[in-house]
C-alpha cells in the first residue's frame, strides 16, 4: 500500500448532489463517491483522500475499507463519538486526521436528554401505561425543580445540556470532564473527584466518549455512591455503564435509570432491561431527529470547502 498525494476520491454517504455549499468536482478536483455501507466499494478505497464514516452501521461497516485507504488523508465521522472508527485506525499511514461531528449532535442529544430526565422523574412511563389500560394514576411524582444534577463529560453536549436545564430551576449543576478547569458557568471538576460528588447528585448524567478509561466507568462502585432515590441518564455509550451492576440496584429500587444507550445494543428481546423496574429505554436515538441532515450537510460543505483549499480541517480530535 502506497502514498498518492494526487487521489482525490471522497466518499460520501450523502449523495453529493443533496448537500448544498460542496466545491464544485470541476472546480476543486474532487471526485465525490457515494457510499452508504452497502457490500460493494464505490470506487477503489487506494484513491480515497477523505473518507465519510456512514452514520450508524456500527464498526464492522466503518472499518471495512480503511486497510485500503493508502491515501486518505481525513476520516470524518457524522457522530459526536469515535469509538466504532478508532479500532481501523491502525490501518492508516501517521499524519491522517479523524474528525468528528461537533456542532451536529448537541442540540439533539441535550433535547433527549432533558426528555428522559422529566419522563423518569414525573412518571410518564406509568402515565401511559396507565393509558393503556385505562387507569388513572394520580399521585405526587419528584420535579427536576430543586435537584442537584452531575454532568458526567462536559464537552459540547455536556454544555448543551447544562444550556437546557437553567429555566427548570435545578438547586445547582454540578460539572465532570476529563481534567478540572474554569467555565463561565463556574468550575468543572475532574474525574478523580467523582467519587466525592456522586452521594449529593439527585440524578447524573453520563455524556462522556467511550474509551478504555470510560469503559464501565458506572460500575458497582459508582453506582454504590449514588444517593438512595437517585437517577441516573445515559447518553454516551451502553459500555460506559456496567450493566450488571446496574440490574442489580434497579431491582433492589435504589435507584432508578434512563438508557438512550444499551450494553449490548440493540438491547435484545428478553434482556432483564426491558423490564426492570425504573428503568426507561429509549433506542439510541440521542442524535436521529429532524436536526441532524441539515448540521451534517453544512458540517461536511464546511469541511471539504477547507480541504479543497488545502486548509486544516475542523473538529480533530486524533491524528494518526
Amino acid at each position: 500500500m502506497t502514498f498518492d498525494d494526487t487521489a482525490t476520491d471522497v466518499w460520501l454517504p450523502i449523495p453529493a448532489d443533496e448537500i448544498e455549499g460542496l466545491p464544485a468536482p470541476g472546480a476543486s478536483g474532487l471526485n465525490y463517491r457515494f457510499w452508504d455501507g452497502g457490500p460493494d466499494f464505490p470506487a477503489d478505497p487506494e484513491r480515497c483522500a477523505f473518507y465519510v464514516v456512514p452514520y450508524m452501521k456500527g464498526e464492522e461497516v466503518a472499518c471495512r475499507p480503511l486497510p485500503a485507504m493508502g491515501s486518505v488523508r481525513v476520516v470524518q465521522t457524522l457522530s459526536a463519538g469515535i469509538d466504532h472508527v478508532t479500532p481501523g485506525l491502525g490501518a492508516l499511514r501517521p499524519g491522517v486526521r479523524l474528525c468528528n461531528a461537533r456542532g451536529v449532535h448537541e442540540a439533539s442529544t441535550a433535547e433527549l436528554t432533558l426528555a428522559l430526565i422529566l419522563a423518569s422523574l414525573r412518571g410518564i412511563p406509568g402515565f401511559v401505561r396507565g393509558q393503556d389500560a385505562e387507569e388513572w394514576r394520580a399521585g405526587f411524582y419528584p420535579a427536576l425543580a430543586d435537584k442537584s444534577v452531575l454532568i458526567v463529560g462536559y464537552g459540547s453536549i455536556g454544555a448543551a445540556i447544562e444550556d437546557r436545564l437553567v429555566p427548570f430551576e435545578c438547586a445547582r449543576v454540578v460539572r465532570v470532564a476529563r481534567s478540572a478547569r474554569a467555565t463561565e458557568r463556574g468550575p468543572v471538576h475532574a474525574l478523580s473527584e467523582l467519587p466525592a460528588l456522586l452521594p449529593e447528585a439527585d440524578v447524573v448524567v453520563l455524556s462522556v466518549p467511550l474509551t478504555p478509561g470510560t469503559r464501565h466507568l458506572a460500575d458497582a462502585g459508582f453506582l454504590a455512591r449514588m444517593k438512595d432515590g437517585a437517577l441516573l441518564v445515559n447518553v454516551a455509550r451502553g459500555p460506559v455503564v456496567d450493566t450488571a451492576a446496574l440490574l442489580k440496584e434497579a431491582e433492589r429500587g435504589r435507584i432508578t435509570a434512563a438508557l438512550d444507550v444499551t450494553d449490548p445494543e440493540p438491547l435484545p428481546a428478553g434482556h432483564p432491561l426491558w423490564h426492570a423496574p425504573g428503568v426507561l429505554v429509549s433506542p439510541h436515538v440521542g442524535g436521529s431527529t429532524s436536526a441532524f441532515m441539515p448540521r451534517a450537510k453544512r458540517l461536511l460543505a464546511a469541511q471539504l470547502t477547507r480541504f479543497a483549499a488545502g486548509e486544516e480541517p475542523g473538529n480533530v480530535v486524533l491524528t494518526t
